[in-house]
């Protein structure tokens, strides 16, 4: 048999994820966001490639006015998540690994940096502090 909440929060519960639900509401109506799509390489490596440079320029990360960056993960056809981040937040994590780069896409133009996805998704304090 299902053990339901009955703790008696619902009502602080409730209000906590009203809140959330807002937050998220704002910042796809009112926040600056760069979206990327990231197609199978996250599956073969545990790792998102954030684009730091293209043809010999700043490009991706180092030029974005935006916010929030919205990473998605397709693998082939389907889409597995749609991560939000704090620019600032994945700044710091581009710092941390810099020297985790390799050269992609087209041409191999394309200077992206690897990091972990668990370092993504695990809460590190010393990255995510003054965030």
């Amino acid at each position: 048999m299902a053990k339901y909440n009955d703790d008696k929060k619902f009502d602080v519960d409730l209000k906590y994820g009203q809140a959330r639900e807002k937050e998220i509401a704002h910042i796809l109506e009112k926040g600056k966001l760069e979206v990327k799509t990231e197609r199978d390489w996250w599956w073969r490596t545990n790792k998102v490639a954030i684009e730091v440079e293209s043809y010999g320029k700043p490009s991706g990360i180092k030029t974005t006015e935006a916010k929030y960056w919205v990473h998605i993960l397709r693998k082939g056809n389907q889409t597995y998540a749609r991560i939000i981040l704090d620019v600032t937040l994945l700044k710091r994590l581009c710092r941390k690994y810099k020297d985790s780069w390799q050269m992609v896409g087209d041409n191999k133009a394309s200077r992206v940096i690897l990091i972990p996805l668990k370092e993504i998704l695990v809460y590190d304090e010393n990255i995510t502090k003054n965030n």
